[in-house]
C-alpha cells in the first residue's frame, strides 16, 4: 500500500458520481483514464493517483479476452502482492485486478473495466486499508463498497461475491486509529449479510492474536502487508470458500 500521511492529506477530496456515469467515457482501445477533476469520480471519500496505477490497467486490459469467465480478484495491495494467487487458488481460474494504493473510490471507478467486463464466474473484493490510512470516515468507504456489490447485481443478481474483512496492521509508516478498523469491519459484515449472493471472508480473525494484534508472522516486515505465510493462510482460507459455493470451483 505505500501509505504517506503526507501524500494522502494533498489527495483527499470528496464528491459522487453513479458508477453509471464513470461507464460513459468507456475506451474501446484502453482503458478509461483516471478523471482530472475530482467531481467526475464515481463515490465519495478520498482519491489517489500514482503513476503505475494506469500501467496497471493498461496490462489487465491486454489480458481482457484471455481472462474472461475467471473469478476476480479487485481490491488494493493487499491482493495485489499476492503474485502466486492464480497458482494457489488452482484449478480455479483466476484474474488478479488489485492495485497497490488503491482506496475505495478508485476500485470503483476501475470497477466495470477491470472486473464486470471480464464476465467473472465470481469476485473477491478486499479493499479500504488504505481509506483507514487516509482518515476517510468508514461510512464512506463502506457506501463506496455498497455501491460495487449494487453493480454487480445489477449486471447479475446471482453472481457470487466474496467480501473480505480487513486484517489487523500496526505500521508506523501507515498509522490508522484501531477503533476505525474494527468500525469498517463491522460494516463490511453488515454488507455481506444484506445481499444474498455475498458470502463473508473474515480476516480479521485469521490473522489476528487472541487480543486483536496482527500476528506478526504473517505480515511483511513494514507491519502492513501480507507476508509469504499470510498469503499462505489466505490462499487456504479463500480456495476454500470459493470450492464450498456449489459449482462454482474449476
Amino acid at each position: 500500500m505505500q501509505l504517506w500521511l503526507r501524500v494522502l492529506a494533498a489527495s483527499i477530496c470528496v464528491g459522487c458520481l453513479s458508477v453509471a456515469g464513470a461507464e460513459a467515457n468507456i475506451s474501446q482501445s484502453g482503458p478509461t483514464p483516471c478523471p482530472q477533476a475530482a467531481k467526475d469520480w464515481p463515490g465519495e471519500g478520498v482519491v489517489r493517483v500514482f503513476g503505475w496505477m494506469q500501467q496497471n490497467r493498461e496490462s489487465f486490459w491486454k489480458q481482457r479476452e484471455r481472462k474472461q469467465g475467471a473469478w476476480v480478484l479487485a481490491g488494493d495491495s493487499l491482493l495485489g502482492n499476492w503474485k502466486t494467487s492464480e497458482r494457489d487458488l488452482a484449478p480455479t481460474p483466476t484474474a488478479n485486478r488489485a492495485i497497490g494504493g488503491d482506496v475505495s473510490r478508485g476500485l470503483l471507478f476501475r470497477f466495470r473495466e477491470d472486473v464486470l467486463d471480464l464476465n467473472p464466474r465470481g469476485i473477491v473484493v478486499l479493499i479500504g486499508g488504505n481509506d483507514l490510512s487516509a482518515l476517510q470516515n468508514t461510512d464512506q468507504t463502506a457506501r463506496n463498497i455498497d455501491r460495487m456489490l449494487q453493480a454487480i447485481r445489477a449486471k447479475e443478481q446471482s453472481l457470487p461475491v466474496i467480501l473480505c474483512t480487513l486484517p489487523p496492521r500496526n505500521s508506523d509508516k501507515a498509522p490508522i486509529k484501531q477503533s476505525e478498523l474494527t468500525r469498517l469491519n463491522a460494516s463490511i459484515r453488515e454488507l455481506a449479510q444484506k445481499y444474498d449472493n455475498v458470502e463473508l471472508l473474515d480476516l480479521f480473525p485469521l490473522f489476528a492474536t487472541a487480543d486483536g494484534q496482527p500476528q506478526l508472522q504473517l505480515l511483511a516486515a513494514d507491519r502492513l502487508h501480507i507476508g509469504p505465510e499470510g498469503y499462505e493462510v489466505l490462499g487456504r482460507a479463500l480456495k476454500a470458500k470459493i470450492e464450498s459455493l456449489p459449482g462454482r470451483s474449476g
